[in-house]
């Protein structure tokens, strides 16, 4: 069945329009309580959101909602997304809600769930919220109406656990970090965990205000981060995104290393320490060097469709337990059950730490192809990619490159776009195949709307 308000990573969207309502959240979270409520006793529910200010609105939203269905409720507060996995599971709630547009500006919000073990809700969980939601919405008795408490130790239970996913011998000290917080839900915990495993830290982008978060900051903008790094005379430097399921890193140099890096790296260590298992999953995105470099040690690489929960389907088929997206979400299954950049940074850490190389050595067995894309307008709901003309141009495109490169056509998840990509190890042929590639689907979609 067709979803109307779930897409890949819960319902998203700009604050005040479309679902993203006070209205729609206490539906919701009536929804949720209903379909989530086991029997007569009511189950707990954990909310906890990253520093945007419309966090407040929602948070009493779906209080009011899940009360009003007999579900109890205990909130969070400000925790990164990865935390609220964990902490749904060791309290043994049924549920765990994330208050969260990741690393989209302030005036964006949304609700994502995990399920009482730490995953992504399945599928017919989300149907079943769906198909609750066209239900007049009834109030349980007075007596049966859940109750709203506050966990205060929240933080401090996932410091530990972040600090228990890395040896317990190994020390940070005489490391000096940089962390980039993106001014979001890490804000408090991860300079806490870097610090107290004994590095020495400099913070930015660590003053939340409401409304800048992802702002200037962060891992989708590491500007900042990499010049920090040089001024400060730093180690490395750590981004992370506004609710703290990625993160990209910066060597001494201020060179910016994306998730195909970091995945690179740890895939390497794990493959030596004979930890490996199954194949690494990457995505359609993700850099043909990293693949290369991978086959170079022995180790298989798989590609899934873009998004984290398809990486995570495709490690859970092929019984892997390393994979990632080149924007730094990267699943270290063996640590924990979703994305987390705090415990990804750890694991590089230890890795610097256990190996005594730098993060600019670590890398280097792998080199990036060339890789550019193009971004060509359609109309919302055209479907370009299966047209001869543009099937020919691409099978052209890919009988030129060879196995030295490849070409991907990708329509958006959320935008009314195609993305043309080309890849290779010739930069100059991927820069004339990639424009010729996207103006033959230009040319195709100008046809198309005469």
């Amino acid at each position: 069945m067709k979803r109307k308000f779930f897409g890949t990573d819960g319902i998203r969207g700009e604050v005040g329009t479309g679902v993203i309502t006070p209205e729609f959240v206490l539906k919701l979270g009536w929804a949720v309580g209903r379909v989530l409520r086991n029997g007569a006793d009511a189950n707990k529910v954990l909310i906890g959101k990253d520093t945007r200010i419309s966090g407040y609105m929602f948070e009493s939203a779906l209080q009011a909602g899940l009360s009003a269905a007999g579900m109890e409720t205990r909130l969070l507060g400000p925790m990164p997304t990865p935390a609220i996995a964990y902490l749904t599971r060791t309290f043994h709630a049924v549920a765990g809600i994330v208050i969260s547009a990741s690393h989209n500006p302030y005036q964006d919000n949304g609700i994502k769930f995990f399920s009482s073990t730490g995953k992504k809700l399945p599928d017919d969980v989300e149907l079943a919220i769906e198909a609750e939601m066209d239900k007049p919405m009834q109030v349980v008795g007075s007596d049966r109406l859940g109750k709203v408490k506050r966990i205060e130790d929240a933080a401090g239970r996932y410091i530990e656990y972040c600090k228990s996913t890395i040896p317990f011998n190994i020390s940070l000290k005489g490391l000096k970090i940089v962390v980039d917080c993106a001014h979001g839900a890490t804000y408090y915990t991860a300079p806490k965990v870097f610090h107290e495993l004994g590095a020495a830290i400099e913070t930015i982008g660590a003053q939340p205000n409401g409304i800048n978060i992802n702002a200037g900051y962060g891992s989708t903008q590491p500007q900042a981060l990499q010049t920090a790094v040089v001024y400060q005379n730093a180690d490395l430097g750590i981004a992370l995104d506004g609710d703290g399921d990625r993160v990209l890193m910066v060597d001494a140099q201020g060179n910016l290393l994306d998730g195909d890096d970091l995945l690179y790296i740890i895939a390497q260590a794990r493959h030596k320490a004979g930890t490996l298992r199954g194949p690494v999953v990457g995505t359609v995105m993700s850099n043909l060097g990293l693949e290369q470099a991978l086959e170079k040690l022995g180790i298989s690489f798989a590609r899934a469709k873009v998004g984290d929960r398809h990486v995570l389907e495709m490690l859970q088929e092929k019984g892997g337990n390393i994979g990632g997206e080149s924007s730094g979400h990267i699943l270290c299954l063996d640590r924990t059950t979703t994305g987390d950049g705090t415990i990804i940074a750890l694991q590089i850490l230890a890795i610097i730490q256990e190996t005594g190389l730098p993060l600019h050595i670590l890398k280097s067995g792998m080199t990036k192809c060339p890789q550019r894309m193009i971004n060509v307008k359609i109309k919302p709901g055209m479907d370009v990619t299966s047209l001869p003309s543009i099937k020919n141009a691409v099978a052209e495109a890919e009988q030129e490159l060879s196995s030295d490169g490849r070409v991907l056509l990708r329509p958006s998840g959320t935008e009314p776009l195609v993305r043309v990509m080309v890849e290779g190890v010739n930069r100059q042929k991927v820069d004339t195949i990639v424009h010729q590639l996207a103006d033959v689907v230009k040319n195709e979609v100008a046809a198309i709307g005469n």
